[in-house]
């Protein structure tokens, strides 16, 4: 059974409508009676673009608005990506499906200049502490500029903000049609990705058997595993979306590889480590690797990181 009408709430950012727009066109080609309809709904995230995330709490700021329409009943289901999903969700909602991943790396946009070959004190336009800190670790030199807007907007600071490069994640320059602005795509040895990076969420209310019937056929399984160990060890270290924590898994033949990183927003400390074990274990995985990298100084790097966001918080206020 399926329903004959079915509302999808998104952000109204262009990503975020190619992305519900994908969601929608794959609903109407498996349900061709099925009428599908895009609800647009600005979120806090989408309100606050002169401050950088980590000041005004990374917690939620894409999602909130879109669950209380969920919520209501106002739609039946949302499409996120995957790295501005908190770990937890209002009693009653929770992501059905995890999609497909994309390349998960970090991409430069330069003007085709590679990374290791940017000059020395380069300007770079970043929006993650993540990507700072794993950047500066290699290359102390930079100097990292916090920026926001969405992914046409930061490709074109390139050049209002005079910055040498921007780092942005492939798969919305890829979902875009942005690829022939990419210098480089950064290995994840050196830029680990974000937590879900690549892949898409599918939230709704779980208690409703027609809408999570009819969803059930986007969830990849390699792709959830993976994702599902990310943000176990995310959840396990208290994170947001914007702290510098990292993790990227990987599935091969039914076993899962997770790697992890934690540091200091300079880059100058750092925890790092793997683990791997079969798939069925992966939330298992990811909070065991969790409290390795917290045991190995994880914990007091990110007791300094909150603290730091806390008084910068207290600072932007004043």
């Amino acid at each position: 059974m399926t329903p004959k009408k079915l509302r999808i709430g998104t952000r109204a950012s262009q990503l975020a409508l190619w992305q519900a727009n994908w969601v929608k066109s794959e609903l109407e080609t498996r349900y061709p009676q099925m009428e599908v309809e895009l609800v647009k709904i600005k979120t806090i995230g989408d309100k606050i673009l002169d401050v950088p995330l980590a000041q005004v709490g990374g917690k939620g700021l894409f999602v909130k608005e879109i669950e209380e329409a969920m919520l209501r009943g106002e739609i039946d289901i949302a499409v996120h990506s995957m790295k501005d999903v908190p770990t937890d969700f209002p009693e009653g909602l929770g992501l059905h499906c995890i999609t497909e991943r994309e390349d998960p790396r970090d991409a430069v946009i330069s003007r085709g200049i590679k990374f290791a070959d940017l000059p020395e004190k380069a300007r770079i336009g970043t929006s993650a502490l993540r990507r700072q800190a794993q950047l500066l670790k290699v290359r102390p030199d930079l100097q990292m500029v916090i920026i926001r807007g969405n992914v046409e907007t930061r490709i074109r600071k390139l050049d209002d903000d005079n910055l040498d490069a921007v780092i942005l994640a492939a798969a919305g320059l890829k979902r875009l049609g942005f690829t022939e602005k990419v210098a480089e795509y950064l290995d994840t040895d050196l830029s680990i990705p974000a937590i879900g990076q690549g892949a898409l969420g599918i939230e709704c209310r779980l208690a409703d058997p027609v809408i999570t019937e009819t969803i059930a056929f986007f969830n990849h399984p390699d792709t959830s595993y993976a994702v599902r160990a990310e943000r176990a060890l995310l959840k396990r270290c208290e994170g947001g979306c914007q702290v510098p924590i990292a993790a990227h898994g990987t599935v091969v033949a039914g076993e899962l590889r997770l790697v992890g990183f934690i540091a200091a927003v300079d880059g100058q400390r750092s925890v790092h480590g793997e683990i791997s074990g079969p798939v069925n274990e992966c939330e298992k995985l990811g909070a065991r690797l969790a409290d390795q990298l917290l045991a190995q100084g994880g914990r007091e790097i990110l007791e300094e990181v909150y603290q730091r966001e806390i008084a910068t918080a207290q600072e932007t206020i004043v």
